[in-house]
């Protein structure tokens, strides 16, 4: 039989963006930038300690991290719908000015 009904395998990573194990392989230099600022200006200036350093550079890459990002976090909300002006004609909900519309001698 011929091979002309078989399927061709493909390589899945193809088209996928580059990646060190769970993270993205461009968030490495801002993340390193972010890193080395962190600690001369947390560690060295301020003399906070390593434990605030290491918090302010998780935090640091976090933040970098969902705001270069946009189409793989940011991209997964709804957009907001657009608004538009619209003409009709006013009703009340109060129930008091339907009164004018009757004669007067019928009100309550």
């Amino acid at each position: 039989m011929r091979n002309e009904n078989k399927f061709r395998t493909v390589n899945r990573i193809l088209g996928d963006r580059p990646r060190l194990g769970p993270f993205p392989a461009d968030q490495i230099f801002p993340w390193s930038v972010i890193a080395v600022l962190n600690v001369f200006i947390v560690n060295y200036t301020f003399k906070a300690g390593w434990l605030a350093t290491g918090l302010s550079i998780a935090w640091g890459w976090a933040t970098w991290w969902v705001v270069s990002t946009g189409n793989d976090f940011l991209g997964k909300f709804v957009g907001v719908p657009r608004l538009s002006r619209g003409y009709m004609p006013f009703k009340t909900l109060n129930n008091n000015t339907g009164f004018r519309d009757q004669k007067p001698g019928l009100r309550k």
